[in-house]
């Protein structure tokens, strides 16, 4: 039997080889254990339930680098309440500490690289953590994965399991994936349908070539470059106002 100290109490905590989670018998705590050592077991509560996930991506498709009416067309699909492990790391870093997040579990989902852990929402995972029904998915990288190339002194390393709502959509008969944190309400995705550049594109150009002709009178005639100036700012305004309404 391997012996460990507990993260949390320092109590002595034996396992055997291969054995991933641990239990401590004096606090309850669940402890990770891996070839690099030992560190605590954490969950962050979920904050948004699934119809606020919801409005959270409708929110999110409705900006305005988004396709025309995505949060009004967009059919929602299979809605998942999951739970992701990611690894945290506190490292000392030239005095200060730096807290590096890692994914796991072998993943395709967006945004998962780029998660923010909320110190304070840290829980420690035991038997009284209520999962709620969330999916709990399986751990599958191993930390020594990362550890070679963080940089500073180890100060903590644990692994927390991070509340997450994957959202498949379907819009102009294409399938998309969403995932919205559930702790900051923050939406992934690395491909969404785009509002199209072309009739922007077009405004320009042609605002641009009328501002040239302009300047072209305006060497013969100023009142009258003016004047065609000021309808062609308002013509640009409106045409772009149209194409942001209706495109």
């Amino acid at each position: 039997m391997a012996q460990i100290r507990c993260p949390k109490c320092a109590a002595p905590v034996e396992f055997d080889a291969g054995t991933r989670f641990v239990k401590c018998s004096y606090c309850d705590s669940q402890i990770y254990i891996d070839r690099s050592g030992a560190g605590f077991y954490y969950a962050i509560p979920f904050k948004l339930s699934e119809g606020d996930a919801i409005g959270t991506f409708k929110r999110w498709a409705g900006g305005s680098t988004k396709a025309k009416d995505l949060d009004r067309l967009a059919q929602i699909g299979k809605v998942k309440k999951r739970y992701f492990p990611v690894y945290l790391f506190r490292r000392d870093v030239d005095g200060k500490e730096e807290v590096i997040i890692e994914p796991a579990g072998s993943t395709i989902l967006p945004g998962l690289h780029q998660l923010k852990v909320p110190g304070g929402d840290l829980k420690i995972f035991d038997a009284t953590f209520d999962t709620n029904g969330a999916e709990m998915v399986k751990p599958d990288i191993d930390m020594t994965h990362y550890l070679s190339s963080l940089p500073g002194t180890a100060k903590e390393q644990s692994l927390v399991f991070f509340p997450i709502w994957t959202i498949d959509y379907t819009f102009g008969g294409k399938d998309y994936q969403v995932v919205v944190d559930a702790s900051s309400s923050e939406v992934f995705a690395s491909i969404f349908p785009a509002r199209g550049s072309t009739a922007y594109l077009a405004v320009a150009i042609l605002g641009f070539l009328a501002f040239v002709a302009e300047g072209l009178v305006a060497t013969m005639n100023l009142f009258l470059a003016l004047v065609l100036m000021g309808i062609t700012v308002v013509a640009v305004l409106a045409s772009s106002l149209f194409v942001a309404r209706r495109l």
